[in-house]
C-alpha cells in the first residue's frame, strides 16, 4: 500500500516537527537545573527518538512499518490535588538577548511544542487512510498530550502558567444552557 500524497505530506511535517523537537530537548537537557524537569526530559527524549523513527519508516517503507509507539501511561503529580490553592502565575519578562535558556523558557518551549504537535497529530490522523498510519499518529497524539500535561503540571507548580478557575456563578451560567437528553 502506498501512501497518499496527504499523508506522504503530513509526515514529511510531522518528521521536520520531530528533528526540531529533539534537537531542542537535546539543548534543553543540558541547560536545565531544575532535577524535576532534567528528569521529564530526560525521561521523555527516548520516546520522541522512537516516534521520529517510526515516522521515517513509514516513508522509507510503508508495507513493512507497523507504527507501533510506546504510548506512555498520564502521570500525574499530587499538584492537580491542590488547584484551588495555586497562586496566580509570576510575571513574565521576554528575553530578547538569550544566551542560557531558563527553566521556565524550556518548559514552555517544550510545553508550546507539544501542544501545536498533538494539534497536527490529531488532524494527521483523521486524514490517514492507512489503518496502521492512522493508529500510530493517534498514539502519537496520546503521547503528546501525556507529556504536555506532565510539563504543564511542572510549569503550574512553579506558578509559571496562569490557572484561572471558574466561579460558581460562571459554571453555573452556562450549565443553566443546557439540558441532558433522556435515552431512548
Amino acid at each position: 500500500m502506498k501512501l497518499t500524497i496527504c499523508e506522504l505530506s503530513y509526515l514529511n511535517e510531522l518528521i521536520t516537527s520531530c528533528v526540531n523537537t529533539i534537537t531542542c530537548m537535546s539543548l534543553f537537557k543540558n541547560q536545565v537545573i531544575d532535577e524535576e524537569l532534567k528528569s521529564l526530559l530526560c525521561n521523555h527524549f527516548p520516546i520522541h527518538v522512537e516516534d521520529y523513527n517510526r515516522k521515517v519508516e513509514f516513508v522509507k517503507n510503508v508495507d513493512t512499518a507497523t507504527g507501533k509507539l510506546n504510548v506512555p501511561q498520564l502521570n500525574t503529580s499530587i499538584f492537580t490535588e491542590n488547584l484551588e490553592k495555586s497562586k496566580p502565575a509570576e510575571p513574565i519578562t521576554v528575553n530578547t538577548n538569550v544566551t542560557k535558556f531558563t527553566d521556565r523558557e524550556i518548559a514552555l518551549s517544550y510545553f508550546l511544542t507539544l501542544k501545536r504537535a498533538g494539534k497536527e497529530y490529531a488532524i494527521a490522523s483523521m486524514e490517514a487512510t492507512n489503518p496502521n498510519l492512522r493508529q500510530f499518529l493517534k498514539d502519537a497524539y496520546t503521547m503528546s498530550c501525556n507529556h504536555s500535561f506532565e510539563v504543564y503540571e511542572w510549569m503550574a507548580k512553579h506558578n509559571y502558567y496562569p490557572i484561572v478557575l471558574s466561579t460558581g456563578e460562571q459554571t453555573g451560567d452556562i450549565s443553566s444552557i443546557y439540558n441532558t437528553i433522556p435515552l431512548q
